[in-house]
C-alpha cells in the first residue's frame, strides 16, 4: 500500500459521505433525530458517530497516537452544523494525508487502546479502518434514509470507480 492508494480510498470515502449528506439534507428535523433501529439512536447519532470516529482517529494519527479525544457533540446539534464540521474534518484529513510518504504509511504505530490493550499496527491498516468503519455506518444511515424515502442510492466502490474513471 502506498500514499496514492490511501488517498484514492479516501476519495471514495468522501464521495460516499457526500451522497449520504446530500440525502440527509432532504429529511425533516423530526426524521433526523427520530429513534432508529441501529446502535447510535438516530440518523443524527449515526452520522455523528462516523464523523467523531474520523476526527478521533485523525487526531491520533497527527499526534503519533498520543492524544485521543472525541468531537464535542454540542458542535453538531443540527444537520447544518454536522455538515459544516464534516467539511472541516475532510479538509483536516486531506491535509494530514497530503503530508504522508509511502514510508509513513507502512510504518508501525504502537499505542494503547481504550481497553488498555497494547497495539502495534501498520499505519495504512489504521487509515483503512477509518474508511471501512465509515462504510459500515453509512450503510446503516442509508437504511434509515431509505425508510424516510430519501435513499442516497448505491454507495458501491465500483460505482465510485465508474463515476471517477476519468480521474
Amino acid at each position: 500500500m502506498n500514499i496514492e492508494d490511501i488517498q484514492f480510498i479516501y476519495e471514495y470515502n468522501y464521495w460516499a459521505n457526500g451522497k449520504i449528506l446530500d440525502a440527509a439534507a432532504k429529511v425533516t428535523d423530526e426524521q433526523f433525530f427520530a429513534p432508529g433501529s441501529f446502535s447510535y439512536d438516530s440518523l443524527h447519532g449515526t452520522l455523528f458517530h462516523v464523523l467523531d470516529a474520523e476526527y478521533s482517529w485523525r487526531l491520533l494519527f497527527e499526534t503519533n497516537f498520543t492524544v485521543s479525544e472525541d468531537l464535542d457533540r454540542a458542535l453538531v446539534s443540527n444537520f447544518q452544523s454536522l455538515k459544516e464540521e464534516w467539511g472541516k474534518e475532510e479538509q483536516a484529513m486531506r491535509a494530514y494525508l497530503n503530508g504522508l510518504t509511502d514510508e509513513d504509511v507502512v510504518s508501525h504505530k504502537k499505542y494503547i487502546n481504550n481497553e488498555g490493550i497494547h497495539r502495534d499496527r501498520i499505519l495504512w491498516h489504521c487509515l483503512l479502518h477509518v474508511v471501512n468503519h465509515g462504510t459500515q455506518h453509512r450503510s446503516e444511515a442509508a437504511a434509515l434514509l431509505t425508510d424516510f424515502s430519501c435513499s442516497p442510492g448505491d454507495l458501491d466502490f465500483t460505482l465510485f470507480l465508474y463515476e471517477h474513471k476519468e480521474s
